[in-house]
């Protein structure tokens, strides 16, 4: 498939909007990974109160247990459809975190968002080695680069789901 000169850049440019939808999932970056682990240590439980409804609607033949088995594996669906988005949202996270290439820019990112600190936490952090200003910009710095690899990857192009 041809593509023309006009729809691929090399070097893309993210959109304020795009670099502020980053920042936004880099917000929400250590809660989607603390669901992702609680959803795989409690997927088979979840999974056995699907088999235990059904069993029990089974035996019973009651309406009362339809719903319950209903019930969980909706839910179950649901939550597996989170879990995949998330996993999809964290792994690109990752990769353009790990491709941030000013050293001060990537160990402030790190500190706020891929560990959950909090901003003034991180200022407390670095406040011997650089400035509350530089420190910001830092984080800024490392936004927009991770908001770029984004767009080359096309990260946005497939974020329409989002939340």
């Amino acid at each position: 498939m041809a593509m023309a000169w006009g729809q691929c850049e090399l070097f893309p440019k993210a959109s304020e909007s795009e670099i502020q939808r980053t920042k936004f999932l880099l917000g929400k970056y250590i809660n989607m990974i603390s669901l992702m682990k609680d959803f795989e240590k409690f997927e088979a439980d979840l999974k056995q109160v699907a088999i235990d409804g059904e069993v029990a609607r089974r035996i019973d033949q009651e309406d009362l247990h339809a719903d319950k088995t209903a019930n969980a594996t909706i839910l179950i669906e649901k939550q597996r459809w989170v879990y995949q988005q998330y996993s999809l949202y964290t792994q690109q996270l990752w990769r353009a975190f790990m491709l941030i290439r000013d050293d001060e820019a990537k160990k402030a990112v790190d500190y706020r968002y891929m560990k959950g600190y909090s901003y003034k936490e991180t200022l407390l952090f670095f406040r011997y080695s650089l400035s509350d200003s530089t420190i910001r910009r830092k984080i800024t710095e490392g936004i927009e680069s991770m908001a770029n690899t984004l767009k080359l990857m096309g990260f946005f192009e497939q974020d329409s789901v989002g939340f």
